[in-house]
């Protein structure tokens, strides 16, 4: 083993670059393998339906199909007659969708280096196609929780899409579709449409959500505000989740002075995507306009304090036990500050001991901990 101080100074920046390399070919390797494992299942799903369309294959032919590949390739993994039916199913889930990306394979003039054309049955060069995307950028098993859990071809696509753009595992997709993220994304009541810019405006909307799911807070009916704060720090990384990416805590209960007064913000956030501030206030109760105006002072006072050069206006989101949608357009309808209002659930526990008070398991936990066999 070489001492490592007979080592030259320049070694350690050496070594990181070259552990950086291995990691991100690692990295395309696997994103490169799993497109080809995609194409194939794609490709079998494909050939599966076509013959039980055009020569009335059944399940039983279908079965045995995946008994003769197992026996034919044994000891490679994904080919039992289940998942072979799920290779049928995710080409026919998307086959309308997508073009054949490749052209079929056909002798050329340079034919000296290129394997025979690979044909099918009826003689004729088979056509090469993959899924489409993001769909061919996804792993199997996401793949497969959106073709089990959601009917819509559009649905489908809104999760993969931005499965692959977050980088979402697939508990988290799946929390995601459970929680129907789809439903709720975007749909705040907000002003942004009259106090910001057209692309920051979408953007901004984009990012809330109505009703924001806090199930990890088991609180008390009654639970003041400083709960709902306390519970939320406790869980920051579900909390972050569950506001979507982009989210930088800079702080609960931060100082703000104002004319020589104190005042404080529950919870400031920087938007790492929209280049801006963002002040959340929690309420216990119903929605009031009140809230409005001192959202509005709460973001005057961050733009003058925090605001930096290129940094865009800092934004509002009032979040609720309740609201009426009718009050919250007309509360924000002549602010000057980007404001948006939603509702947030928890699990509300009665007779829960303070000391407890957020730490009881939610129902997804207490169904994991089932199936990983603790008590």
């Amino acid at each position: 083993m070489p001492d490592p101080n007979s080592l030259p100074a320049d070694y350690a920046p050496l070594l990181t670059e070259i552990k950086a390399r291995i990691h991100a070919a690692r990295i395309k390797a696997g994103l490169a393998a799993n497109r080809e494992l995609l194409a194939l299942y794609w490709d079998i799903g494909r050939l599966i339906l076509q013959a039980q369309e055009t020569r009335g294959y059944g399940k039983q032919v279908v079965e045995r199909l995946a008994a003769d590949v197992q026996r034919a390739f044994p000891g490679i993994a994904g080919f039992s007659p289940l998942n072979v039916w799920r290779m049928r199913a995710f080409y026919a889930a998307h086959a309308k969708a997508t073009p054949i990306l490749s052209p079929p394979v056909t002798e050329s003039r340079n034919t000296a280096n290129l394997p025979p054309a690979v044909t099918a049955s009826n003689g004729k060069p088979s056509t090469v196609s993959m899924p489409p995307e993001p769909f061919a950028s996804l792993p199997w098993s996401h793949n497969l929780l959106l073709l089990h859990k959601l009917e819509s071809s559009d649905d489908r696509l809104w999760y993969a899409a931005r499965a692959l753009n977050f980088g979402w595992s697939r508990n988290v997709l799946a929390l995601q579709i459970e929680s129907q993220l789809h439903v709720r994304q975007g749909n705040a009541v907000t002003d942004f449409a009259a106090t910001l810019p057209p692309a920051q405006s979408d953007l901004a909307q984009d990012i809330t959500k109505d009703p924001y799911l806090f199930d990890f807070l088991a609180l008390r009916d009654g639970a003041n505000e400083r709960a709902v704060e306390d519970g939320l720090i406790q869980h920051v990384e579900k909390f972050l989740l569950e506001l979507g990416a982009g989210f930088a805590l800079v702080g609960r209960q931060v100082h703000v002075e104002v004319s020589h007064r104190d005042f404080y913000l529950d919870l400031l956030f920087y938007h790492l995507t929209l280049r801006c501030f963002v002040v959340i206030d929690l309420k216990v109760g119903e929605f009031t306009p009140e809230a409005a105006g001192k959202m509005n002072f709460y973001l005057s006072a961050v733009d003058e304090r925090f605001k930096q050069p290129g940094d865009q206006p800092s934004i509002g989101l009032i979040l609720c036990r309740s609201k009426d949608r009718v009050i919250a357009e007309y509360a924000l309808r002549d602010l000057n500050k980007p404001i948006g209002v939603s509702d947030y659930v928890t699990r509300l526990v009665d007779s829960l001991p303070e000391s407890l008070e957020g730490s009881v398991p939610s129902v997804a936990e207490l169904e994991q901990a089932l199936s990983d066999g603790q008590p």
